[in-house]
């Protein structure tokens, strides 16, 4: 076999079928180095072996060049070599940290003196073999260190594999050990939510149980001073005085009633986001003044000393009738916790752009810990029943959210129990041009008497058709005392045939009848021209702004809300007169 000149040689006999080892043992590299071709192609065919890969290096630099490019097992070198014999190749390949542990065999014809055979092992031989070989002597020796390499190259994958198992079982416990931490935060945040969640449902039953029982309480005192009151005044007959003042607490405690059912109405349209707001230009100062009309028997009830000062002009963009809810609920609020005979003082000045409210009360006041809460669904329920004050808590709840509605503030402040309350109300002014319009915005309607006018002339003829025999028969009494003629009908059919009888220039028809509800009677008889100028009125329960929508589509001309505000509905029946 001729060597290549160029550079090291390789030969690798092909394995016999069924002596392959196992793939990850792979094959073995050794490097046979002479400068005789001969000689290495002797050295092919002796150490020809399926698991061997033999390379030939036919000089030192070839060898140093091939040792550096692969992994070997073992280097078989000849020391006679012209330029750099095998006892200082040896020397060099033992300097170098990736060749230094190779095993070298040592074959020579000429070396054969002790001190030779020491230089060899001095070197780094591991044998020294003399020519002419035995072959199976370097078969079987070459067969030892092949096996040694493998051996030793499995256990370094051997290692590796553990190594990189150790590593790979260090990660999966990390990760393990993570997830079992994160498990055990997500329990624990999870076992704490359900525990807030218990409670907030523990504190909700009892909210609740402590609001029904209020809404109990708040409900019964009323309707035990009506019902007293009825019988005063049934026992009162010559007594003016006595049914005077009877009239005067069954309307202030009916007034009342009333507004317990639009605050809780209202909460349950805000919750849902049911309220529509009417705004228009107004003038802050007279839904003040109007507010302060309406809790005035509040006030000299409990004998306390309430005043307001405000300035005549303070123009904001509003619906009236929900910001003079908010202040009577602001009033009431203050009436209530403050003891008999204190001061209430209500102050409405500009500042900073904005309409500012304050309604400064000399009662209870509020602790730091109820402060944060004051405008929460259902505070003042936690208040011991005992109380006189009694509230259901959620006039300031309702208030709070009409005033965000419109744009404003709203917020308390109290140096603690038994020092009183101020509430702040802030909202935006608006422009001068459009606080212009306010004069012009007035009806002659509010300036004109309500409750001593009859309504003027001949007799208005007005039917009255409603199901509840007392709603209806004092509605109609009370009307009859201002002059009005009035007939009465319990159902839909009967008040058919008595509007067709009577002809009436007002009807004042309930919503929920039976045979025919006062949708559809109203319907029917607006579609009948001798009806064509009569004035539809919808006296009923329902007062969402989707009711008043579907009264007016059934032909009304307005909507009033039980129990009816009379004094208004004179009015609105006056205005059906024809001048």
């Amino acid at each position: 076999m001729n060597p290549d000149p160029n550079g090291p040689q390789e030969r690798r006999s092909l394995p016999e079928q069924g002596a392959a080892r196992p793939a990850s043992v792979g094959i073995i590299n050794i490097l046979l180095v002479d400068d005789e071709p001969k000689n290495l192609t002797a050295l092919e065919t002796v150490l020809d072996d399926p698991n061997y890969r033999l390379v030939r290096a036919g000089s030192a630099d070839e060898a140093l060049l091939t040792l550096v490019a692969g992994d070997f097992a073992l280097l078989v070198l000849d020391i006679q070599m012209p330029e750099m014999n095998g006892f200082e190749l040896a020397q060099l390949i033992k300097q170098r940290k990736k060749s230094a542990g190779i095993p070298i065999i040592f074959l020579t014809a000429f070396y054969g003196e002790d001190e030779h055979v020491l230089e060899g092992y001095s070197s780094g031989a591991v044998d020294y073999l003399h020519k002419p070989i035995n072959a199976a002597v370097l078969r079987s020796k070459v067969a030892v260190f092949a096996e040694l390499h493998r051996k030793t190259r499995e256990s370094v994958l051997a290692n590796e594999a553990l190594t990189l198992e150790i590593a790979e079982r260090k990660r999966a416990q990390e990760r393990l050990r993570d997830l079992n931490a994160h498990l055990e935060q997500r329990v624990n945040e999870r076992t704490a939510e359900l525990a807030r969640s218990e409670a907030r449902l523990r504190e909700a039953d009892k909210r609740k149980d402590e609001f029904l029982a209020m809404l109990g309480h708040e409900l019964r005192n009323p309707l035990a001073a009506i019902r007293h009151a009825v019988r005063i005044d049934g026992e009162g007959a010559g007594d003016t005085h006595s049914v005077r003042w009877a009239s005067e607490v069954i309307d202030r405690q009916s007034a009342h009633l009333a507004r317990l059912v639009d605050d809780l109405l209202d909460v349950e349209r805000i919750n849902r986001g049911r309220i529509d707001l009417r705004s228009e230009p107004i003038d802050l100062a007279a839904v003040l003044a109007r507010a302060c009309e309406a809790v005035q028997s509040l006030m000299e009830e409990k004998h306390h000393s309430f005043s307001l000062d405000s300035i005549s002009e303070l123009p904001v963009l509003g619906d009236p009738a929900r910001l003079q809810q908010v202040f009577v609920n602001l009033f009431s609020n203050a009436a209530k916790y403050t003891e008999d005979g204190g001061k209430i003082h209500v102050i409405a000045r500009r500042c900073a752009g904005e309409a500012m409210v304050q309604v400064a009360d000399s009662g209870v006041g509020l602790s730091a810990e109820m402060l944060p809460h004051v405008f929460d669904l259902f505070t003042q329920a936690h208040t011991s029943l005992d109380r006189a004050q009694g509230g259901l808590g959620i006039g300031l709840t309702v208030a709070r959210s009409l005033i965000e509605m419109h744009g404003g503030k709203i917020g308390a402040q109290s140096e603690g129990a038994g020092q009183g309350s101020v509430f702040t109300v802030r909202l935006p002014l608006i422009a001068q041009q459009q606080a212009s319009t306010l004069a012009s915005e007035a009806t002659p309607a509010e300036a004109a008497p309500m409750e001593t006018d009859r309504p003027g002339g001949a007799s208005i003829r007005v039917l009255v058709v409603d199901d509840h025999r007392d709603a209806g028969d004092t509605l109609a009494q009370l009307l009859a005392r201002r002059g009005c003629e009035v007939r009465v009908a319990r159902d839909g059919l009967e008040g058919l045939a008595a509007a067709r009888q009577f002809l009436p220039e007002v009807l004042l028809l309930d919503l929920g009848l039976p045979s025919l509800d006062g949708y559809e009677l109203c319907r029917t008889l607006r579609g009948d021209p001798a009806f064509a100028s009569s004035r539809f009125i919808a006296t009923s329960g329902y007062a969402q702004t989707s009711d008043v929508e579907r009264s007016m589509k059934a032909g009304f001309d307005l909507h009033f809300a039980k129990p009816v505000d009379f004094p208004e509905l004179v009015m609105a029946i006056r205005g059906s007169r024809k001048s």
